[in-house]
């Protein structure tokens, strides 16, 4: 029998902890949790790095006190101990078009709006130790480029990786509702993307 996870740390601002706020929602699978600063280097504590082996959020214990990070793997884990909703795929091919499509998620946008908020804002200055505003302007333009490529594929696709919900959606839903810390927002022009936002914003598991 797999060990149940039994504690959640996270930062509920952050990107990363709010796809797993979504995932576990759209799961119905709840976890204790607990909220660490990272604004203040919670995460950079050394007590913190020795228990999660990686100063990231969100990090999951298990009962066995192994700690799961990275994002997707805490996703995966969670689709063994509760397979459905399935989100993560139903045989092979999907399981690949839907890590396909999250990972072209993670380097064409998230990695750019991150960019951009990460050396544009001063307040997160603390978090980037060492901004270049130059770069972080630089990244708008990849934005720009991801989300019109975005656009184009959900003109033949209801969902990100097809025809129905799965956790290739959640990725850009939450970066792009994270653009508005850097004052982005989706060109009017791109009507299949905004088509789509309006219906993850409308799901239960987007007030996470």
């Amino acid at each position: 029998m797999l060990p149940k996870p039994i504690r959640l740390v996270e930062t509920p601002p952050a990107p990363n902890p709010r796809r797993l706020r979504i995932f576990l929602a759209e799961k119905d699978y709840r976890i204790p949790s607990e909220s660490i600063d990272i604004m203040a280097d919670d995460h950079r504590r050394p007590e913190y790095i020795a228990w999660a082996g990686a100063s990231t959020v969100p990090a999951v214990e298990l009962e066995d006190k192994t700690v799961l990070t990275e994002t997707i793997a805490i996703f995966r884990y969670v689709e063994a101990l509760q397979p459905e909703p399935n989100l993560l795929g139903r045989d092979p091919l999907e399981a690949a078009v839907i890590e396909m499509w999250n990972r072209r998620i993670e380097f064409g946008l998230m990695q750019h709006v991150a960019a951009v908020v990460r050396h544009t804002n001063p307040r997160m200055g603390v978090l980037e130790r060492g901004q270049v505003a130059e770069w972080g302007e630089a990244n708008r333009s990849r934005v720009d480029q991801a989300l019109r490529y975005l656009n184009a594929r959900l003109e033949s696709s209801s969902y990100v990786a097809g025809e129905r919900f799965t956790a290739a959606d959640i990725t850009p839903h939450v970066m792009i509702d994270f653009m508005r810390v850097a004052r982005m927002k989706v060109p009017e022009e791109l009507v299949h993307l905004r088509r789509w936002l309006e219906e993850m914003r409308a799901r239960p598991s987007a007030s996470a």
